[in-house]
């Protein structure tokens, strides 16, 4: 009799091979999903060691950090400078300073209607820098329907946004939306310089940029390796492509807003605690961010670190006064 040799698996030793491989890949996925991870991280973290570097370079060129603007009904104006009479926010100030400085200067000279019609180009405009790669892609997003600004000739329904926020420090909670409609940056300086706004939202910040500001070096008091310059912005996970926050509604580059700027006050019922963006929890006010542990802060120096969600709520309170005198234990870094 003849004796036929067996080439090939039994159904049994398939399946054997198919479990071991599906085991294996089990065990590496997380080992894949970490590293990338680690590297969105990494990336994020670089965003906002360009912003910081960014505000170094306006700091050394205007001699303040970059300007919180007006308010939320106002964008930038080209030709209105860098200063107290710039109405658009911190982001739009930063941006010949990031190699943006045609995006920046966009309707520059024009006729003030030709201009506010330009304005809408620059809202549409998003930049890979302003977003956390965890978190979401640099598009435009809807915008509640729409919203309106007052030195831009249409509504905007959708626009660039940002997952970063200037420092607001450890004061009240609060926000504006600036001067009224009609006011003109160069034209009505007295009436801007008086508008009653100003005044308290000035006398109560304790950060970094803000309404009108023009914070200096110097006006650092505790330090520029101690206190917070920019960082990510919590954000609902729910809320990543809606305008159903107020805190991630409108575009990146108007005035002082809840989408652009963020507090560390202590005595706020825990609103301002940082936390990991948590499916169903809204909060306008708080750092955080879409990383597992931690989130990623610039300093006024340009360094930019990674802070525990568990870091001491005084010592975040800290971080965020420009000026309380207050010495701060550095192992609350991860």
């Amino acid at each position: 009799m003849k004796r036929f040799r067996r080439n090939g698996f039994t159904l049994v030793e398939l399946l054997v091979v198919i479990a071991i491989i599906g085991i294996l890949i089990a065990l590496l996925l997380p080992a894949v999903q970490s590293a990338r991870e680690a590297a969105r991280r990494l990336q994020c973290s670089n965003h906002l060691k360009q912003m910081g570097l960014a505000a170094l370079n306006h700091e050394a060129a205007q001699g303040y950090y970059p300007s919180g603007g007006w308010g939320w009904y106002w964008g930038g104006d080209p030709d209105c400078g860098f200063g107290p009479l710039q109405p658009g926010g911190w982001i739009y100030n930063l941006l010949p300073f990031l190699e943006q400085q045609s995006l920046h200067d966009t309707g520059s000279g024009l006729p003030q209607p030709q201009k506010e019609t330009s304005a809408v180009e620059v809202f549409s405009t998003p930049l890979p820098q302003f977003n956390c790669p965890s978190r979401r892609r640099a598009k435009t997003y809807d915008c509640a329907g729409s919203f309106c600004v007052y030195n831009c000739d249409n509504i905007v329904h959708e626009a660039a946004k940002t997952d970063y926020a200037a420092n607001l420090g450890d004061s009240s909670l609060g926000s504006a939306a600036g001067p009224p409609e009609g006011t003109h940056p160069q034209e009505d300086r007295e009436d801007i310089d008086n508008w009653p706004g100003w005044l308290s939202w000035q006398k109560t910040r304790t950060g970094v940029c803000y309404m009108r500001s023009q914070v200096t070096v110097s006006d650092i008091k505790d330090g520029t390796s101690k206190t917070y310059l920019f960082g990510e912005k919590y954000v609902c996970p729910d809320d990543y492509e809606t305008a159903n926050t107020t805190g991630d509604n409108r575009g990146m580059y108007q005035g002082d807003d809840y989408d652009n700027s963020r507090w560390t006050t202590l005595d706020s019922a825990g609103e301002t605690i940082p936390r990991q963006d948590t499916p169903g929890v809204d909060s306008l006010y708080c750092f955080g961010s879409a990383h597992t542990g931690v989130f990623n802060m610039v300093f006024c120096d340009g360094s930019v670190r990674s802070i525990a969600y568990k870091i001491d709520r005084k010592t975040h309170a800290n971080f965020g006064n420009r000026k309380d005198g207050m010495d701060i234990d550095e192992r609350e870094f991860e």
